[in-house]
């Protein structure tokens, strides 16, 4: 299977080059440039046109590093964005505990119009969800280097369910922060 590490001729890892990786992404766009064919037979076009979509989604999955990390997770067999991922239902009764308690404060907070209290929990829910983050991409880094395990895709797959989790917690607070000020 070719991944998107592939279309750039990268090796697959976690931590990528953003700055090299543009820069190749308007190389290769360059090259593979549907009107760089227009005159072509319709099958020299269509394999044009699928060659910048697979770029473009490449690029777009490989320079953030969430959803890299998203995508190098789905690599070893866990697609968290499925919505039946059977690694959603194996997150850590405490911390499913926790995201109740979180969301029904920040209900509280929306309820009585106090941005205040919603904008300190998301700093809280920030600084969460960079270290969350940071002990995923720890462990695809162990991964793609060679580590094994069945033991480092599970420690991914809940961090990444954090991240996940505390990027719509914070989402939810940017729409309330919206909602007050107009």
């Amino acid at each position: 299977m070719r991944t998107h590490f592939d279309v750039f001729g990268l090796p697959r890892a976690y931590d990528v080059d953003v700055p090299a990786l543009e820069k190749l992404y308007r190389e290769l766009s360059l090259q593979l440039h549907p009107d760089r064919v227009a005159q072509a037979d319709a099958r020299e076009r269509l394999k044009a046109l699928e060659g910048t979509t697979a770029l473009n989604e490449a690029f777009k999955t490989l320079k953030d590093p969430v959803r890299r990390a998203f995508y190098l997770l789905k690599l070893h067999g866990i697609d968290l964005d499925r919505e039946d991922a059977g690694a959603q239902k194996d997150m850590p009764l405490e911390f499913l505990e926790e995201v109740m308690e979180l969301r029904e404060a920040l209900d509280t907070a929306m309820e009585k119009k106090d941005l205040a209290r919603a904008r300190g929990m998301a700093t809280d829910v920030e600084a969460r969800r960079k270290a969350a983050l940071a002990e995923a991409a720890g462990a695809l880094r162990t991964l793609e280097g060679g580590g094994e395990g069945a033991d480092l895709v599970k420690k991914a797959s809940h961090a990444l369910g954090r991240v996940r989790y505390f990027t719509r917690f914070l989402e939810q607070v940017d729409a309330f922060e919206e909602e007050s000020l107009s």
